[in-house]
């Protein structure tokens, strides 16, 4: 796979960041795919289009979000400029531009000693407390469960204290980085590079081709780590979200 924002790998990618973070529910309906999210997160229950679509099939996927009791929420990916303008015209905001950063795995999975950072799963109580101090709750640690494939819990340490957790998972040849919480206190000391390496070094163990991550666009401090690790931007996403 070669790396850029219109590259081959995008499609791929974006695929696999589904698959490894799954909704409770997909819902075909219409040109549509409705995603149940039971409080899993913005990607998880959002709307996105499947097929041919007109103006008058999106009050289709409107009703099918207020049964789910979810906002009105469209992920929009590149290529989909016509849906974009179409939701704008109906008084839809954007929120949270996202950037889909990725490498070959042996470019990110450099060595990393068990005492900084290491995988497990299921995860340990400790991950879980990480996890929850920074806003990570039992609702996107059910997104975790429903993960059937590979995957493993990562815990960070700094100074032989806990210093943060992530998720990550395969889909076929990619793994996906998700949910990286790192203490505030143990910030800015090279924490979540060690737990990015050994994300990296477990997804090359089981085989992995490419490593990935998705980080909002407003997120410098994550863009500059990735790019330093010899990640790329492959992807571009936004959501339209009804005022």
């Amino acid at each position: 796979m070669t790396n850029g924002p219109d590259s081959p790998a995008a499609p791929v990618i974006l695929a696999a960041m589904e698959a490894t973070w799954p909704p409770a529910r997909r819902i075909a309906t219409g040109p549509w795919i409705l995603r149940e999210g039971l409080g899993g997160g913005q990607r998880v229950s959002a709307a996105t289009a499947e097929g041919d679509w007109a103006e008058a099939d999106i009050p289709q996927a409107e009703a099918g979000m207020a049964a789910l009791r979810q906002e009105r929420l469209f992920l929009i990916r590149q290529g989909e400029e016509r849906l974009d303008a179409a939701l704008a015209a109906r008084g839809y905001l954007v929120k949270d531009p996202v950037v889909v950063c990725a490498a070959p795995v042996e470019v990110v999975a450099q060595p990393v000693s068990a005492m900084a950072a290491f995988p497990h799963w299921p995860p340990l109580a400790i991950a879980v407390d990480l996890w929850a101090e920074g806003g990570i709750g039992p609702d996107r640690l059910a997104v975790m469960e429903r993960v059937g494939g590979l995957k493993a819990a990562i815990l960070g340490r700094k100074d032989d204290s806990p210093a943060g957790s992530a998720f990550a998972a395969m889909s076929g040849p990619v793994a996906m980085l998700h949910a990286l919480e790192v203490r505030p206190a143990m910030r800015r000391r090279g924490a979540a590079r060690d737990m990015v390496r050994a994300a990296a070094g477990w997804a090359r163990e089981q085989g992995a081709e490419q490593f990935a991550v998705v980080v909002t666009e407003a997120n410098a401090p994550a863009r500059a780590l990735y790019r330093d690790l010899g990640m790329a931007e492959t992807a571009l996403y936004h959501y339209r979200v009804a005022p």
